[in-house]
């Protein structure tokens, strides 16, 4: 990857980040931790490896995202707004009666390919799409994003034995690994160590990587896409609020309210990043 396309994408990341801010705003609740931990792979995703474009939402061929960790649906609204799939007002009135974006993805907003937030069955649905794509000799590929806690979930095992079963090499998974889920620490809560190990054993090629750095991700994205006759997991070694000192590693902000003092100190952070670019 070229330095100047890695310094775009980190700049969209960094915009995205904003655009958290910007949907949660002072005095209501909004999954932050989560969201931000994946800014950088929504960039990599959405505006260099996807074939995908507001203007073709329909087109049969294009790649799909499934996030299944649907509470971090405002990091996917900041992706697809950047797109130009809905207008930026949208944004302002996430979670509201008279607005399109609500807390969890739903197949009414512009980009969304499936309804998510029930944890443990977006692998499922992804699974579904890469075996009917395959079955239409489509070169699109289909990218499942997974929550850590969310390992824990039965069904999301079922539906990884099946891929590898399968060899359903047109489907991309991705393990948001953040540590910390709704009330604290996985590890404390259900731990499952030896993530690599476990879904190796299943089947799958996976890939470890730093979740905030591009240049990784873009390359995890490669291989993946390279490895023929079974499907790919990137886990991503992520931190939980990234780019936020307060919020990093606090499962208090994994749906938390900004006071006007938070809110003015997260903006700040993110300009002391955006000037030192």
């Amino acid at each position: 990857m070229l330095r100047s396309e890695e310094k775009k994408l980190r700049e969209i990341a960094l915009q995205l980040r904003y655009d958290l801010l910007e949907m949660i705003g002072v005095g209501v609740a909004g999954h932050l931790g989560g969201s931000s931990s994946l800014a950088e792979t929504l960039a990599v995703l959405y505006f260099h490896q996807m074939n995908f474009s507001a203007d073709r939402l329909d087109d049969p061929h294009r790649d799909r995202l499934v996030l299944s960790k649907g509470h971090a649906a405002l990091i996917q609204y900041a992706a697809l707004c950047e797109k130009g799939c809905f207008p930026r007002e949208e944004l302002k009135r996430v979670k509201t009666l008279n607005g399109l974006l609500q807390g969890h993805p739903d197949l009414s907003i512009p980009g969304i390919e499936a309804v998510t937030g029930s944890l443990g069955q977006g692998l499922s649905i992804s699974l579904g799409m890469a075996l009917s794509l395959r079955l239409d000799k489509s070169p699109a590929r289909v990218y499942a994003i997974m929550g850590d806690g969310e390992q824990s979930e039965g069904q999301l095992w079922e539906a990884a034995m099946a891929a590898a079963n399968f060899k359903v090499d047109n489907l991309t998974a991705f393990i948001d690994w953040n540590k910390v889920q709704a009330t604290g620490p996985t590890a404390t809560i259900f731990n499952i160590p030896d993530l690599d190990k476990k879904w190796s054993a299943f089947g799958w090629n996976v890939i470890g990587v730093n979740g905030h750095d591009i240049g990784q991700i873009f390359g995890a994205l490669e291989e993946a896409e390279s490895v023929k006759g079974k499907p790919s997991v990137i886990i991503l070694d992520t931190i939980k609020g990234k780019s936020f000192s307060f919020a990093e590693g606090n499962a208090a902000y994994h749906n938390g309210i900004f006071t006007e003092e938070v809110y003015q100190q997260a903006r700040k952070e993110l300009d002391a990043i955006k000037e030192g670019m």
